[in-house]
């Protein structure tokens, strides 16, 4: 009876360990198909902040805005309190 219930238990431990096993490898490979998505979001977000920077610098820098901002700043130092 050991030798039979041991060798059942061996089965059902060797079946377990291989679905284990098949479990593992179907979760990795699910992983790593997204593996570069992650790294090109970042990419294409660097490449619209970097856009979005270059945009605002030359709004920031034209004539019109920089006169405006002076006025402003001239006001506000010129000002009673």
């Amino acid at each position: 009876m050991n030798g039979t219930r041991g060798t059942k238990a061996t089965r059902a431990c060797r079946r377990l360990r291989g679905a284990l096993l098949a479990w593992v490898r179907q979760v990795r490979s699910a992983t790593r198909g997204d593996a570069g998505m992650v790294t090109s979001e970042y990419a294409v977000g660097l490449i619209a902040a970097v856009g979005f920077a270059g945009v605002l610098y030359q709004v920031v820098t034209s004539d019109v805005v920089q006169s405006t901002l002076q006025s402003v700043v001239a006001k506000a130092l010129h000002g009673s309190f």
